[in-house]
Protein backbone atom coordinates (compact mmCIF):
# COMPACT_ATOMS: atom_id res chain seq x y z
CA UNK A 1 0.00 0.00 0.00
CA UNK A 2 1.18 3.55 -0.62
CA UNK A 3 2.39 4.43 2.89
CA UNK A 4 1.38 8.08 2.46
CA UNK A 5 -2.30 7.30 1.83
CA UNK A 6 -4.93 5.84 4.11
CA UNK A 7 -6.39 2.59 2.68
CA UNK A 8 -9.66 4.29 1.72
CA UNK A 9 -7.78 6.89 -0.34
CA UNK A 10 -5.84 4.52 -2.61
CA UNK A 11 -5.78 5.84 -6.17
CA UNK A 12 -7.63 4.18 -9.02
CA UNK A 13 -4.88 2.15 -10.72
CA UNK A 14 -4.92 -1.07 -12.72
CA UNK A 15 -4.93 -4.15 -10.49
CA UNK A 16 -4.04 -7.79 -11.09
CA UNK A 17 -7.78 -8.55 -11.24
CA UNK A 18 -8.08 -6.20 -14.24
CA UNK A 19 -5.95 -8.41 -16.50
CA UNK A 20 -5.75 -12.10 -17.43
CA UNK A 21 -3.58 -13.77 -14.80
CA UNK A 22 -2.11 -16.20 -17.35
CA UNK A 23 -0.84 -13.24 -19.43
CA UNK A 24 0.90 -11.80 -16.36
CA UNK A 25 2.37 -15.17 -15.39
CA UNK A 26 3.61 -15.77 -18.93
CA UNK A 27 5.37 -12.41 -19.07
CA UNK A 28 7.22 -13.10 -15.81
CA UNK A 29 8.03 -16.69 -16.86
CA UNK A 30 10.03 -15.26 -19.77
CA UNK A 31 12.48 -14.10 -17.09
CA UNK A 32 12.47 -17.31 -15.08
CA UNK A 33 9.99 -15.99 -12.50
CA UNK A 34 6.90 -17.68 -11.10
CA UNK A 35 3.79 -15.62 -10.37
CA UNK A 36 1.67 -16.84 -7.46
CA UNK A 37 -1.92 -15.85 -6.75
CA UNK A 38 -2.70 -15.25 -3.08
CA UNK A 39 -6.33 -15.54 -1.98
CA UNK A 40 -8.25 -12.38 -1.08
CA UNK A 41 -7.72 -11.43 2.54
CA UNK A 42 -4.56 -13.55 2.87
CA UNK A 43 -1.18 -12.03 3.70
CA UNK A 44 1.09 -11.56 0.68
CA UNK A 45 4.42 -13.34 1.30
CA UNK A 46 7.51 -11.20 0.81
CA UNK A 47 5.65 -7.88 0.58
CA UNK A 48 8.02 -5.06 1.57
CA UNK A 49 5.30 -2.39 1.85
CA UNK A 50 2.51 -4.71 3.01
CA UNK A 51 -0.79 -5.49 1.36
CA UNK A 52 -1.85 -5.04 -1.33
CA UNK A 53 1.71 -4.58 -2.66
CA UNK A 54 3.38 -7.52 -4.41
CA UNK A 55 5.90 -9.70 -2.62
CA UNK A 56 9.12 -11.38 -3.71
CA UNK A 57 11.00 -14.42 -2.50
CA UNK A 58 13.79 -15.77 -4.74
CA UNK A 59 12.24 -16.51 -8.18
CA UNK A 60 8.69 -16.00 -6.92
CA UNK A 61 6.38 -13.00 -7.17
CA UNK A 62 3.24 -13.02 -5.00
CA UNK A 63 0.09 -11.03 -5.77
CA UNK A 64 -3.57 -10.83 -4.84
CA UNK A 65 -6.38 -9.62 -7.06
CA UNK A 66 -6.13 -6.17 -5.45
CA UNK A 67 -2.36 -5.86 -6.05
CA UNK A 68 -1.61 -2.91 -8.34
CA UNK A 69 -0.10 -4.01 -11.66
CA UNK A 70 2.69 -1.46 -11.24
CA UNK A 71 3.61 -3.13 -7.95
CA UNK A 72 3.70 -6.59 -9.54
CA UNK A 73 5.92 -5.29 -12.33
CA UNK A 74 8.15 -3.32 -9.98
CA UNK A 75 8.84 -6.24 -7.67
CA UNK A 76 9.33 -8.62 -10.60
CA UNK A 77 11.80 -6.20 -12.18
CA UNK A 78 13.75 -6.06 -8.93
CA UNK A 79 14.34 -9.78 -9.42
CA UNK A 80 15.01 -9.52 -13.15
CA UNK A 81 17.89 -7.06 -12.71
CA UNK A 82 19.67 -9.29 -10.17
CA UNK A 83 22.23 -11.96 -10.87
CA UNK A 84 20.88 -15.49 -10.32
CA UNK A 85 22.95 -15.79 -7.13
CA UNK A 86 21.56 -12.58 -5.64
CA UNK A 87 18.03 -13.41 -6.77
CA UNK A 88 18.15 -16.76 -4.97
CA UNK A 89 18.86 -14.95 -1.69
CA UNK A 90 16.04 -12.39 -1.98
CA UNK A 91 13.29 -12.34 0.61
CA UNK A 92 11.11 -9.22 0.72
CA UNK A 93 13.82 -6.56 0.13
CA UNK A 94 15.39 -6.92 -3.30
CA UNK A 95 17.60 -3.89 -3.87
CA UNK A 96 20.80 -2.54 -2.49
CA UNK A 97 21.58 0.43 -4.74
CA UNK A 98 20.06 3.51 -6.33
CA UNK A 99 20.98 2.35 -9.83
CA UNK A 100 19.19 -0.97 -9.32
CA UNK A 101 16.11 0.95 -8.15
CA UNK A 102 16.26 3.22 -11.21
CA UNK A 103 16.79 0.25 -13.53
CA UNK A 104 13.83 -1.50 -11.92
CA UNK A 105 11.56 1.50 -12.49
CA UNK A 106 12.70 1.84 -16.09
CA UNK A 107 12.30 -1.86 -16.87
CA UNK A 108 8.81 -2.02 -15.35
CA UNK A 109 7.74 0.71 -17.78
CA UNK A 110 9.16 -1.26 -20.71
CA UNK A 111 7.50 -4.49 -19.59
CA UNK A 112 4.10 -2.80 -19.35
CA UNK A 113 4.04 -2.89 -23.15
CA UNK A 114 3.94 -6.70 -22.90
CA UNK A 115 0.65 -6.76 -21.00
CA UNK A 116 -2.43 -6.55 -23.25
CA UNK A 117 -4.38 -3.38 -22.55
CA UNK A 118 -1.75 -1.75 -20.32
CA UNK A 119 1.31 -0.26 -22.03
CA UNK A 120 3.84 2.24 -20.78
CA UNK A 121 1.55 5.28 -20.95
CA UNK A 122 -1.00 3.79 -18.55
CA UNK A 123 1.68 2.36 -16.28
CA UNK A 124 3.43 5.74 -15.97
CA UNK A 125 0.08 7.37 -15.10
CA UNK A 126 -0.52 4.71 -12.45
CA UNK A 127 2.97 5.20 -11.03
CA UNK A 128 2.32 8.95 -10.72
CA UNK A 129 -1.10 8.35 -9.14
CA UNK A 130 0.43 5.92 -6.62
CA UNK A 131 3.09 8.42 -5.57
CA UNK A 132 6.34 7.33 -7.23
CA UNK A 133 8.72 10.24 -6.85
CA UNK A 134 11.27 11.38 -9.41
CA UNK A 135 13.61 14.34 -9.56
CA UNK A 136 11.89 15.90 -12.58
CA UNK A 137 8.41 15.37 -11.20
CA UNK A 138 6.45 12.96 -13.38
CA UNK A 139 7.37 9.43 -14.27
CA UNK A 140 7.22 10.35 -17.96
CA UNK A 141 9.68 13.24 -17.52
CA UNK A 142 12.08 10.95 -15.66
CA UNK A 143 11.70 8.14 -18.21
CA UNK A 144 12.21 10.40 -21.22
CA UNK A 145 14.73 12.94 -19.88
CA UNK A 146 16.51 11.71 -16.76
CA UNK A 147 16.97 7.95 -16.96
CA UNK A 148 20.11 7.64 -19.07
CA UNK A 149 21.94 5.90 -16.23
CA UNK A 150 19.16 3.30 -15.94
CA UNK A 151 19.10 2.75 -19.73
CA UNK A 152 22.88 2.32 -19.79
CA UNK A 153 22.87 -0.06 -16.81
CA UNK A 154 20.09 -2.18 -18.36
CA UNK A 155 21.81 -2.11 -21.76
CA UNK A 156 25.06 -3.42 -20.26
CA UNK A 157 23.05 -6.38 -18.94
CA UNK A 158 21.12 -6.98 -22.16
CA UNK A 159 17.81 -6.08 -20.48
CA UNK A 160 16.66 -3.16 -22.65
CA UNK A 161 14.82 -5.36 -25.11
CA UNK A 162 11.88 -6.95 -23.28
CA UNK A 163 11.26 -10.65 -23.77
CA UNK A 164 7.80 -10.57 -25.31
CA UNK A 165 8.52 -13.47 -27.67
CA UNK A 166 9.68 -16.92 -26.65
CA UNK A 167 10.62 -17.77 -23.09
CA UNK A 168 14.22 -17.50 -21.93
CA UNK A 169 15.85 -18.64 -18.72
CA UNK A 170 17.04 -15.74 -16.60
Amino acid sequence: MNPSLPPSAEPDVLRVRDRVFADLADLLARYGLRLHHVADGEKIPGSFWGEPEAGVIADNVYVRDDTPLHSMLHEACHLIVLTPERRAAVHTDATDSDIEEDATCYLQILLADGIPGVGRERLMADMDAWGYSFRLGSTRDWFERDAEDARQWLGERDLLVPRFGQRHAA
